[in-house]
């Protein structure tokens, strides 16, 4: 067994030497941004009442049961009576134990404490998963709100190009195709207004899914500053070690060779005695018998060689499932990493500029120094840019959602633990 772990730590170390590593190494101390106390609170109510937590808690009760029963000894003792009336009068009273001489009993309460190991993290990792689908719903139903406001933003720009349209038509400025052209810029603008509350709509459902009793007005804010990844994500193989599903599948190889080894055990036969004592015509009897099986006619072979093929495709599973949690954790950093630097430059830059576009172009529509067409798609781009601008916002908190997941820190930054 112990091999084995070594030889899991020696697979996910032989994958480590990654650049993004050394970028993290490189950062420094860094620090990170810390949800308010509304939010944690929130999220750690939702958590705890949700159907699929509550589910998981009750499956880990169930194996510390399991392991309880297993501890218990694996045979119980036998009480016999005899009585007889014939030509002599016999009465006998016996009591018979089958001893566990193979060890059954402890190789028993050693799967049985594996499979509780892989209820807890199973629980854990149910958890977290409940986490961070709430959080991603939070942060969709944000950025909805805001592209429903840019949506309204929008169509009244829209629609006050077509009510001066109108008005310059009228006075032979503008000419029939112009107005049409105003005109179905602001059914567009209409259309993409009422498609933005349906998006708004499906980012309120996600939260429901988890809250269904809690009104949209009392739900929490995320952050306003986007978090920095810590120095600590420079050791990917800790995280990864330490994340539930990489716990569960080692804890299922250790649950598999524990079968392994109680099946192995259970090829040993376990005696039984029997005391016996009683009286024959007045005369005292005293009787001691032991009985062993014989593992003739099934040798319970097979029953091993199951075992430890399953014990096999277990080592196999954790394999996989380690190396997909690191290539996970890695995705995840350098995604986030990608759309933070592009949120930084969208803030320093893109933003300010924006800010006074839209008026520019309204003044130069109005000067006659630019087409109506041309008017229209440049303010067209220039709110397909602040709509991007909201995707990549949404993009970035759900790239640092997964890094949460990725790295099991989804309790640390929720302030109930320290960054590992």
């Amino acid at each position: 067994m112990r091999k084995h772990h070594r030889g899991l730590i020696l697979l996910l170390g032989g994958l480590i030497i990654i650049p993004w590593a050394a970028r993290a190494a490189d950062a420094g101390t860094i620090g990170t941004t810390w949800p308010d106390p509304a939010l944690i609170h929130f999220v750690q109510t939702v958590v705890e009442t949700n159907p699929r937590v509550q589910a998981a808690q009750a499956a880990l009760d169930a194996s510390g049961s399991f392991r309880d029963a297993a501890s218990r000894p694996l045979y119980n003792p036998e009480l016999s009576l005899d009585a007889q009336n014939a030509d002599t009068n016999t009465r006998a009273i016996g009591i018979s134990q089958t001893l566990d001489w193979g060890g059954k009993r402890k190789a028993r309460t050693a799967v049985a404490e594996s499979d509780r190991l892989v209820a807890e993290a199973v629980y854990l990792a149910a958890r977290w998963a409940v986490t961070i689908e709430l959080l991603d719903g939070l942060g969709q139903h944000e950025t909805g709100v805001e592209r429903v406001a840019l949506a309204e933003s929008r169509r009244q720009l829209m629609q006050e190009f077509a009510d001066l349209a109108q008005r310059r038509f009228d006075a032979g400025d503008l000419n029939q195709v112009e107005l049409a052209l105003a005109n179905l810029a602001s059914t567009d603008a209409r259309i993409q207004k009422a498609t933005a509350g349906a998006a708004l709509a499906e980012a309120r459902q996600a939260v429901r899914n988890l809250t269904p009793r809690s009104p949209a007005t009392q739900w929490p804010t995320l952050p306003a500053a986007m978090p920095v990844l810590p120095q600590t994500a420079s050791d990917p193989q800790t995280l990864v070690l330490a994340l539930p599903e990489v716990v569960a599948v080692r804890r299922q190889v250790e649950s598999a060779d524990a079968v392994v080894e109680l099946r192995r055990r259970e090829r040993r036969p376990d005696p039984t005695i029997s005391l016996a004592g009683g009286r024959e015509d007045g005369e005292n009897l005293i009787g001691l018998n032991v009985t062993v099986p014989l593992f003739v006619r099934n040798r319970f072979n097979h029953e091993v060689s199951a075992a430890m093929a399953e014990r096999s495709q277990a080592q196999q599973i954790a394999d996989d499932v380690m190396q997909r949690a690191y290539a996970r954790l890695i995705s995840a950093a350098e995604r986030y990493e990608l759309s933070r630097g592009a949120w930084g430059d969208w803030q320093l830059t893109g933003r300010t500029s924006l800010a006074s576009q839209t008026q520019q172009l309204r003044k130069l529509w109005e000067a006659g120094e630019l087409s109506t067409t041309d008017y229209l798609v440049q303010l067209r781009q220039t709110l397909d840019v602040q709509e991007s601008a909201l995707d990549l916002h949404e993009t970035l908190w759900r790239a640092w959602f997964e890094w949460l997941w990725a790295s099991g820190q989804v309790d640390a930054w929720l302030g109930q633990g320290a960054y590992r």
